[in-house]
């Protein structure tokens, strides 16, 4: 069990995480962040094997505040139980032509912040893929899949999340061209 002390630490990390990956993606209304998260890591077990409720439901509640308001739009990646399907918002989904798949998270068949993120958003379904701009990585569940592409490393000022490594990645339009090529400043 989580103590509150522990949670509003979580809270506080995750929100500096965010904007670190926000001011070096420089995403906008209507954009993508993905999540994958294993809460088994961030309370100091092994992925898929000390999921913890409360803890998702910190870390969805904390990201649903600072992303919605920005108009950009969250996606939390399962575990590999459910193919690393995601859940999103339906209207996100239809907007972007994502097939939707029927499954419906659990705690030990996608984990502890697809569930937080089904029970959270308003309509929510489960999508087989996407393309996001951006996204956070707690514990090590590999969202690159759904990261556009060229995807850029991001490195947070703080790379844990209780004890979970977390890394990230933002993308960049692809260098196209040869010799004569010139570009635009990218972020």
């Amino acid at each position: 069990m989580t103590n509150e002390l522990q949670l509003n630490q979580i809270q506080q990390d995750l929100t500096k995480m965010t904007q670190d990956v926000l001011n070096e993606a420089h995403l906008g209304n209507g954009d993508l962040f993905v999540l994958g998260c294993s809460t088994s890591e961030v309370v100091g077990g092994h992925i898929g094997k000390a999921s913890s409720k409360e803890v998702g439901e910190v870390i969805i509640a904390t990201l649903r505040g600072i992303l919605n308001p920005l108009g950009i739009h969250l996606a939390v990646q399962g575990c590999e139980h459910i193919n690393r399907s995601l859940v999103i918002e339906r209207q996100v989904a239809r907007a972007h032509d994502f097939e939707i798949v029927s499954v419906v998270p659990a705690m030990h068949a996608g984990g502890a912040c697809s569930v937080a993120a089904f029970e959270q958003f308003s309509d929510p379904v489960e999508v087989e893929h996407i393309v996001a701009q951006a996204g956070l990585d707690i514990g090590d569940t590999a969202i690159g899949m759904h990261v556009k592409f060229v995807q850029v490393p991001v490195r947070p000022t703080l790379d844990t999340l209780g004890s979970a490594h977390v890394t990230a990645l933002r993308s960049r339009p692809k260098y196209v061209g040869g010799p004569r090529a010139t570009y635009a400043p990218t972020h």
